[in-house]
Formats: C-alpha cells, structure tokens, sequence
C-alpha cells in the first residue's frame, strides 16, 4: 500500500465535498500558510538579557512582577482600641452595651480585681478605652491620673480576667518664685506666677506665726522654691512647696519640707505650733484687737478684746487649736458662739456664727470647722469675732506669746539638716538670680 494518496484522487474527494466545507478548507490553509511564511520573533527571560541559553540540569533565577493592586495583609497583634466617653448618668454596664458587651461581662470586670472597684466612681468626661472584637470582651484601659492607668485584661489561659496598673515614671524638677507686697499677699503671689493652691499653702505654712489678716504690711517679700511635675518631658502639674521665706515687717521666717511632709525651721523646729494665729481663711479684716472701740450696733464706746475676721456668710470657721469645746450656744448678744478650753491655761472664743458646728463636750482638732460665719447677735454685718484667753484674761491673738514648737525627733535629725542645708542653697541661689535681674 502506498504511504501518499494519489493526488487526483485528492482532487476527486474535495470536488466532492459540500460548498461550504470546501470554501472552510481553503480559508483554513491559507492561515496555516500565512503563519509559516511569516518570521517569529526571540523568546526573551528577562529584559536585561538579549539571548538566553538554557542548559539542562542548571537552576536559572526567575524574576517575577506583582501587579500593583496586591497587597500583603499584616496581622497585628496591637489591641485595637475604642474610646468610650463617660456621660451623665453612665455607669460601666451602660457602656458596655453601648459596645455590645453583654451584662456577664460587666459583672466579671467590676470584680476582676481590687483595682476595678474604681470603675465604680465613673464621672462625666472621663475616658474608658475597650479593647471588644466580635462583642467579646478583650482589654480596658483607664486612667486613674497623669501617672497611674488601671489595665484590666483576659488571663493567659482565658478563663479569668486580671486588673494590674501601670504607672510611668514622675520627673521632679524644682523652680521658684520671689515677690514683693505692695497692696496684698494675693496680688503679690499671683505676680509671682504662683497658683491659687500655691499661695493658700504658702500662708498655710506660716499660719502659725503670721496672721497674714492682720500683719501683712507692704514691702514684706517672699521668696519660695517648689516642684514641678513632668511625665515623658511634658508638664502634668505641680508638687509641693519644699523651702519657704517669709519676711514679714522686718522679721524672718524660714521653712522646710521634710521627708514626712511636714515643715521645720532651718534649725528642726516644727513650724507646727499649739494655736493658728487666725482661725479663719479671710477675705478681710474689718476692726482690730483694741482696747476700746465704738460698737456700730449699740452706738457706744466699749472695749473691744478680740479681732473681727470679715467674710461672705457660711465660710467655714476653724478651732485655733486642739480642745474641747466648753460651750455651744446662742443668746442675743453673742449670736451662735463656741468656746474652747485649751488645757488649763488657754480659751478661745468664736462669735456670730450663722450655724454651729460642735456641740458642748467635744473634742476637736487644730482647723477642724466648728461653725459658719454669720451675723447672729449684736452684729453689723457677716463676721467671726475671735477672741484669745490666757489665765482667763483678753490678749491679743496676734501677739500673744504662744508656745514653743517641738523640735523633730532625734532620729530624724541628721537626715532632716542634710535636706535643710540643700533647700537653703536653693533659696539663696533664686534669691541671687532675683537681685541680679532688678
């Protein structure tokens, strides 16, 4: 048999063929034909090669373009954090169903701990951060102050929850302040730069040897060094005043924080002494201790054995000093009056009260508030009339010789004038640069 067909009886076949099969026929050879005849163009691996030879049994590197539109997807392990803004009236479980929480998840973070207690006291503006995937619950986040944040979180074996607070580091950084009075304590303070706290702990301070009611006279100066709190290099507050220097009419008065918080003199004197010279935190004084006065009400010159401390009605007044309250009571003269005995040597009286604090027989303690300033009784306006008994004689409160303040404890001492030397190179250094700048 012959390999090739006999080319007429090709010819035969395609005559015999359908119309359309033999015009599909033509136009498919003439397509075969076109592709062969035309040149082919050179295989190229990478645009940086002209030719490429591949050899059996060699690994050849393979460059490979990503479209643009891919991207790879990142799994982050950070909690993903939502902040929920404490409104009036919200409490934990309000929102934690703002966050889709349920009621079981309130009740397990209210007790996860002693620390969640403070959820409890939730208050307007503040700032719960809630870590909820899938409405479960993952982390909560508050801040308790500009150092402390409470945490409360799933354990690591997801069957408990764990509450720890964090606390970043506080750096101290010391400044200070100097003034001069020309018309009051608190406009010199406020020139100073000092803040209103600053300036009522600073009279606080001195509160036992000056009554800055009565004895402040202008050119008294004051020189301070205080502290200055900073988290991270920013500013979150401000400390404790560590040194004082009041210079009031001539007279010296130096103070310094100890490491029990409390003040001393340069020397371990307790700034802390039995009677505060004023009982009260004034606005001004209207009449003072004199021995005889013309009374506004009953028209009439009589003595005058105490100190009249002006005010708006209700400011708290406060015991001078630690004592037991000998009477509480009110009649027409004295209005609603306490009166407190001090040991055996000393009384104090309190008068025109608009109410009482104590009753007779307490015991109350130095600033306690024992009553409310008022104009109760033979009065012309709202104040406190105070008044100061030694051996139940009338003296004067803001002269009388009062006792002495213990010294710091002998154990303390050596500690407390390492401190002491260091503050007052610190308030003499501020005072130096104060001159320098006049």
């Amino acid at each position: 048999m012959k390999k090739n067909m006999h080319p007429q009886l090709l010819t035969d076949l395609f005559k015999q063929m359908p119309r359309p099969h033999r015009i599909g026929l033509i136009a498919a050879s003439a397509f075969i034909g076109l592709m062969i005849a035309l040149p082919s163009e050179k295989v190229e691996a990478s645009r940086h090669t002209e030719s490429l030879i591949l050899e059996t049994g060699k690994r050849y590197p393979l460059s490979l373009t990503v479209p643009e539109t891919t991207k790879e997807f990142v799994y982050d392990d950070e909690p993903l954090w939502q902040t929920f803004t404490v409104k009036s009236g919200d409490t934990l479980a309000k929102i934690f169903k703002r966050a889709g929480l349920s009621a079981k998840d309130t009740y397990a973070v209210s007790h996860a701990g002693e620390q969640a207690k403070t959820l409890v006291t939730l208050l307007p503006g503040d700032k719960l951060d809630l870590n909820v995937v899938d409405n479960q619950f993952f982390g909560l986040r508050y801040a308790l102050s500009p150092t402390d944040t409470l945490y409360i979180e799933p354990a690591k074996d997801n069957l408990s929850l764990i509450s720890r607070i964090d606390s970043k580091p506080v750096e101290v950084r010391h400044n200070f302040a100097q003034g001069e009075i020309t018309s009051s304590f608190w406009n010199a303070g406020i020139t100073a730069g000092l803040t209103d706290n600053q300036i009522m702990h600073l009279a606080g301070i001195f509160g036992w040897d000056i009554d800055f009611a009565m004895e402040i006279r202008a050119g008294d100066t004051f020189n301070v060094v205080f502290e200055e709190r900073y988290i991270d290099g920013e500013f979150v507050g401000y400390g404790d005043i560590v040194a004082a220097e009041f210079i009031n009419q001539g007279e010296q008065f130096q103070a310094i924080q100890h490491s029990d918080g409390n003040y001393y003199t340069p020397e371990g004197r307790s700034m802390r002494k039995s009677f505060l010279r004023a009982p009260i935190n004034f606005k001004y004084v209207s009449s003072n201790f004199s021995k005889a006065r013309f009374h506004p009400v009953q028209k009439r010159w009589k003595a005058h054995r105490g100190t009249d401390y002006v005010a708006a009605r209700g400011t708290p007044v406060m015991a001078a000093g630690n004592g037991k309250v000998i009477k509480s009571a009110y009649d027409k003269y004295n209005g609603h009056h306490v009166f407190i005995q001090h040991g055996e040597k000393y009384t104090t009286k309190y008068l025109h009260f608009t109410k009482r604090a104590v009753k007779k027989g307490d015991i109350v303690k130095q600033g306690q508030t024992i009553g409310y300033l008022g104009s109760t009784g033979l009065a012309s306006g709202p104040h406190v009339h105070y008044e100061f008994l030694v051996d139940g004689v009338h003296r004067n409160p803001r002269t009388v010789d009062l006792p002495k303040a213990l010294p710091i404890d002998e154990s303390q001492r050596e500690a407390f004038m390492q401190i002491a030397e260091h503050r007052m190179a610190q308030l003499n250094t501020s005072r130096r640069i104060m001159l320098a700048m006049q």
